[in-house]
């Protein structure tokens, strides 16, 4: 059985489950966000040990113990059932929930895609997953983290202003159960120097800008990778950040990496604990794979679409444990 933790709406999750059902395997959904309104789960130890964990929903009970494998997609949090009114207590089952869901998916022997979930959160920060780069031999924009005015303006000025700003993580799209709100990879402006001290309320990341031919989306499965040229400098609106999302004007299309990046994205995967990640490189124009950074759980299914790589595929053998792992030499 492989159970696909994911929230209501996830065609990456559609993709996938067709394809299992269509080779026969055994597969359930779940949405944390349904624990406990809709869902129970029990956790039973002998004193030899783990003796049962049982999920129930209403669609299936799960044997918990008894799964071969765990997708760790798009869960949504636990919330306290719409019936308690009190803030203060909602708030406690919400997170008691999710602390002994967490004690839960960490307790499983089976196989977890595209890691535990302590493993896919450590392997989501940035300045980690520059470190790592870098030590594998990818290059690296020169980058600043920040909460100091001083440092930024100083950065800012070495590199002539031209810079860029992103967000550390994905917390303003978490508080937004519609996220009304997107901020995405821009060019800091003169008008934004003239608001640094803003920066001590809160981390900023800024880079030096790095001139592109073209970005790329590198989707790693197991041992198989998926290049994808993304030519986001063909039209103005995705200059910057691709995922602005141009879909008619840029053109998407499988990408011929050479042996020795991809061998670094092969490792790099492997060394952050991962059996999946995306990863965003930029191609120079005079011909440097520049890193950027990896999701650790990153989209994929537009990719798929417009260049027909098998990547769902892909996740279908690793779920089902018929492919090989990348190895960290």
């Amino acid at each position: 059985m492989i159970l696909i933790l994911t929230e209501p709406s996830d065609p990456h999750a559609d993709a996938v489950i067709a394809r299992l059902q269509e080779r026969g395997a055994a597969v359930v959904r779940f949405n944390p966000a349904d624990f406990p309104a809709r869902a129970s789960v029990s956790v039973a130890y002998s004193a030899d040990g783990l003796d049962a964990a049982t999920l129930e929903t209403p669609a299936a009970t799960i044997d918990l113990a008894g799964l071969t494998a765990v997708w760790w997609r798009r869960p949504q949090s636990p919330a306290a059932d719409e019936a308690e009114a009190n803030p203060v207590t909602r708030a406690y089952v919400a997170e008691e929930c999710r602390v002994v869901l967490n004690d839960i998916w960490h307790l499983l022997p089976c196989r977890a895609v595209p890691a535990a979930p302590a493993v896919l959160r450590r392997a989501e920060l940035k300045a980690a997953q520059l470190a790592v780069a870098a030590k594998l031999g990818f290059e690296l924009p020169p980058t600043l983290v920040t909460t100091s005015p001083r440092d930024f303006l100083a950065f800012y000025r070495e590199h002539g202003g031209n810079v860029i700003s992103k967000l550390p993580s994905g917390a303003l799209y978490k508080q937004q159960e519609q996220p009304e709100i997107a901020r995405y990879t821009q060019v800091v402006s003169t008008r934004e120097v003239g608001h640094a001290q803003s920066l001590r309320r809160c981390p900023v990341i800024f880079q030096a800008y790095v001139p592109k031919r073209m970005e790329l989306r590198v989707t790693v499965v197991g041992s198989a990778i998926f290049p994808a040229e993304i030519h986001s400098q063909h039209t103005h609106r995705t200059r910057h950040d691709w995922r602005r999302y141009d879909h008619f004007q840029t053109p998407y299309l499988p990408h011929d990496l050479p042996a020795d990046v991809a061998e670094r994205c092969l490792r790099l995967v492997a060394e952050l604990g991962l059996c999946y990640g995306a990863i965003d490189l930029v191609l120079t124009p005079d011909g440097r794979y520049v890193f950027l950074e990896i999701n650790p759980n990153g989209q994929y299914l537009w990719i798929e679409h417009a260049t027909g790589m098998p990547i769902s595929d892909a996740v279908c053998d690793l779920l089902l444990g018929t492919s090989e792992l990348a190895a960290v030499a």
